[in-house]
């Protein structure tokens, strides 16, 4: 062993960033340990072509944790956030188009021309959403209980979230209670008629995953991406300057807290004593000891690195089992202007997700060809125009398009992405933005096509799943990732896991990486001596 630290973090992308960071605030020694050379994972920005910038995958920061930005002082270190006012475009073939704005009264005002009943039961809506929101924040931000041996501390959080269930009243915990298990059509459905409004409201809960709106439990999910003051429609933000402002700005805040970071320092294993974590081993041979090891990769990843012996056949076979199907792809384009959507009055309408799938009948069909391992050929998109918002991410007069392509399965029936090609994905999210932006293909310099094999390959992503683990009902809270190993404590003693296959879930909200770091500072504070982390 060649050094000693409190945490060795492993994967410098967003999470494992906000873990390092307040673990140094904390005063612990912490080694960041990255296998690429750049930092940053999921929030990477990637160029088109030169100075062409788009996300690689994950490009809404609407869903940041206030208290990470607040917390680790993120402005203070570079971060600004750009929030445009339209949550969500969705144009219609027929020329049409819903607009969603953050704020739910522009939302209803626009609404009225189409469905006076809509536009009058719009607000009320979104209020109901912000207060089971609200609680559904609470659940978020705790340590999933012990079920097996419940300890006081578990009492202390379920007495929490109980207040927190009251706070939203007797009638709201019933509807709570009632609408978790919901399919988001039959939510969306209940209140609205127009097909537009319930695709674009019902989009969020499931992009990036391969469930469709008639999944059972994509109601949470759509709460889940509620939070954060961010309503019905929905809240989008980009950092200026592309996402990788936001990494930068991690990296600022770990370093001030005296957080070593080191890139293209790939791990191969978990190295452990007596059955329990005691550092890392890297590719190069080096050792690392550390007296607790936060993985921030996937779940199954993150087992792959222990020895079987230790992990145990039971725990390997379950690990196996845990849902994350790559479903989606990634096709960025570099234009050479605004592309035009029909239903669109002006480009401020362009400037938050524009949600290709006017219907639930049509985000439910792509989910069916992931069902059934075929690519979508009428794909939901779920398109943003990040240069509207930000110029400097493309040149003057230009622009960059990012496009998730949903369904492109990791695992093809009756093909292999060598045969199916990266082109036929991108000429089928050029066919379907077509039909609601004539004359985009024309616009197109270059253009660049992630599929979940590629994601698996350069993003370091199982499968391909940008989730680490399909946010189902039935991997959630103190089911993800897996029963009796969901509190943050992962597979072994001294091993924790703080990435997106954590509690809460995916998506750029740093909160797996925060409550990690909590666990992992109260257990490091009731250590009576290194030896008994």
């Amino acid at each position: 062993m060649t050094a000693r630290y409190d945490v060795a973090v492993i994967g410098g992308g967003h999470n494992g960033l906000v873990a390092a960071a307040y673990l140094g605030r904390a005063g612990r020694k912490v080694l960041v340990l990255e296998r690429d050379d750049e930092l940053g994972g999921t929030a990477r920005t990637l160029e088109v072509v030169p100075g062409f910038r788009a996300p690689a995958l994950l490009h809404d920061l609407g869903e940041l944790r206030a208290s990470v930005v607040r917390d680790l002082q993120l402005e203070r270190h570079g971060l600004r956030l750009i929030r445009p006012p339209v949550a969500a475009f969705v144009p219609e073939p027929d020329g049409d188009g819903i607009v969603l704005h953050s704020d739910p009264a522009r939302t209803a005002e626009g609404l009225r021309a189409r469905s006076a009943r809509d536009a009058d039961a719009y607000p009320a809506f979104d209020a109901r959403i912000r207060s089971l929101a609200s609680f559904i924040a609470h659940v978020a931000a705790a340590t999933p209980p012990d079920i097996e041996s419940p300890s006081p501390r578990d009492a202390v959080a379920a007495l929490r979230l109980g207040r927190s269930l009251r706070r939203i009243g007797k009638r709201g915990a019933r509807e709570a209670l009632r609408v978790l298990p919901m399919p988001v059509a039959d939510l969306v459905g209940d209140a609205f008629e127009t097909e537009a409004l319930r695709a674009g409201l019902a989009s969020g809960a499931v992009s990036l995953t391969a469930m469709g709106p008639w999944t059972p439990g994509t109601a949470l999910t759509y709460l889940l991406r509620s939070t954060e003051g961010r309503g019905a429609a929905g809240r989008i933000a980009f950092a200026a300057g592309g996402s990788d402002v936001l990494i930068a700005a991690l990296v600022s805040a770990a370093r001030s807290a005296g957080v070593e970071i080191r890139t293209g320092a790939e791990v191969a294993g978990v190295v452990t004593r007596e059955g329990r974590a005691r550092g890392v081993a890297l590719t190069s041979g080096e050792e690392v000891e550390a007296r607790a090891v936060l993985a921030t990769a996937d779940p199954k990843r993150t087992l792959g690195l222990l020895d079987p012996v230790v992990a145990g056949p039971t725990l390997l076979w379950r690990g196996r089992n845990i849902r994350s199907p790559g479903s989606a792809a990634v096709v960025s384009l570099a234009l050479d202007g605004l592309p035009s959507f029909r239903g669109a009055d002006d480009p401020t309408s362009l400037s938050g997700r524009i949600v290709i799938g006017p219907t639930i009948d049509h985000l439910e069909r792509a989910a069916d060809d992931h069902k059934y391992g075929r690519i979508s050929e009428a794909p939901f998109l779920e398109v943003t125009i990040p240069s509207i918002a930000d110029p400097t991410l493309a040149p003057e007069g230009s622009h960059v398009l990012s496009a998730v392509f949903h369904s492109a399965p990791y695992r093809l029936r009756d093909a292999s992405w060598d045969d199916a090609g990266r082109n036929h994905v991108g000429d089928l999210a050029l066919k379907a933005m077509e039909e609601v932006a004539p004359g985009l293909s024309d616009r197109v310099v270059a253009r660049r096509v992630s599929t979940p094999v590629d994601l698996e390959r350069d993003l370091a992503l199982t499968e391909g799943c940008p989730m680490h683990a399909e946010p189902g009902l039935d991997q959630f809270f103190a089911w993800r990732p897996l029963l009796g190993h969901a509190r943050y404590r992962f597979a072994i003693p001294g091993l924790y896991l703080g990435g997106s296959g954590a509690h809460p879930g995916g998506g750029l909200t740093g909160a797996p990486g925060a409550n990690a770091a909590r666990e992992m500072l109260a257990d490091l504070r009731r250590a009576r001596n290194a030896s008994d982390v």
